[in-house]
């Protein structure tokens, strides 16, 4: 390595990245459901206690009368300035029939429209409100790449309870890792033992550095908001539905377009998919 190499490499090590935090307004609210009344009205007073009193202080309610298609519910959301949209699995669809499928509408609500999605549990195959009363209190953000993501971290934050825990969460996946290593091997110029450390701790070092500086600009807004590091080698979807577990997490927020598709963002797709009971923001 040239001196000019060891001088670039030492400058962009020394170069961290820092949070800059986003303005998350979330004043007004609308409750999408297909539920019948009274049913209807229970599942609004459950999203306004999941809520609570610092979020959305204007919620309305669309009820599955109101729309007939998705561009009829796209429509109505319309109506009014929406700055968050809550509904639940299924919505319209036969969900015992589909437990492993979101439905149409939360297809598109999710990919078409810019405003995000609290994606609550199926009201019709869950039989109590539990969702509603654990009050945000643990609240994890994940992402393949969570370094540079202010749009999640804020969210994030913004949802997560005054004195409650969140979790910045990231998991370099470790086949991606265990390929770059094999790859290394092969390349004689190289020592493999040498780069195989190296570039581990390079991989963690970013997200670490990241989420630093998220705690020391956040706790300028939430003074008792606990914010937790969670960095570390895995397999993305089995580490991240082990510590959703551990946590106890009530709300897990994730990005989950894509620039590139029209489909779910990647990551996203299984998790959402897999993870029925867990109330789930999607960006």
């Amino acid at each position: 390595m040239t001196n000019i190499d060891q001088f670039v490499s030492a400058f962009k090590a020394a170069d961290k990245p820092q949070f800059s935090p986003e303005t998350v307004k979330l004043d007004s609210v609308a409750v999408v459901t297909d539920l019948a009344s009274p049913d209807a009205d229970r599942f609004h007073d459950d999203v306004r206690r999941f809520l609570g009193a610092s979020i959305a202080p204007q919620i309305r309610i669309i009820l599955g009368e109101q729309f007939r298609d998705v561009d009829e519910l796209l429509r109505e959301i319309d109506k009014t300035p929406t700055d968050l949209i809550c509904t639940h699995r299924n919505l319209h669809t036969q969900a015992p029939e589909h437990p492993y499928s979101l439905g149409a509408y939360v297809d598109v609500l999710t990919q078409v429209s810019t405003i995000p999605v609290l994606l609550l549990p199926n009201p019709h195959t869950t039989h109590d409100s539990d969702f509603a009363a654990n009050n945000r209190d643990a609240v994890m953000a994940i992402t393949g790449q969570l370094t540079g993501d202010h749009h999640l971290v804020s969210f994030a934050a913004k949802m997560t309870a005054p004195t409650g825990r969140l979790y910045l969460t990231h998991i370099e996946d470790k086949m991606t890792y265990d390929r770059y290593v094999e790859t290394i091997s092969r390349i004689p110029a190289i020592d493999t033992d040498v780069a195989r450390t190296e570039i581990l701790q390079a991989l963690l070092k970013l997200p670490h550095d990241y989420i630093r500086s998220c705690r020391d600009v956040l706790h300028d807004t939430y003074a008792s908001l606990s914010i937790e590091e969670i960095v570390t080698m895995g397999h993305h979807l089995a580490d991240y539905k082990r510590l959703i577990t551990e946590h106890n997490i009530d709300l897990l927020v994730l990005n989950t377009k894509d620039e590139d598709q029209l489909a779910m963002h990647g990551l996203a797709y299984p998790l959402v998919i897999e993870l029925r009971s867990t109330p789930l923001l999607l960006l």
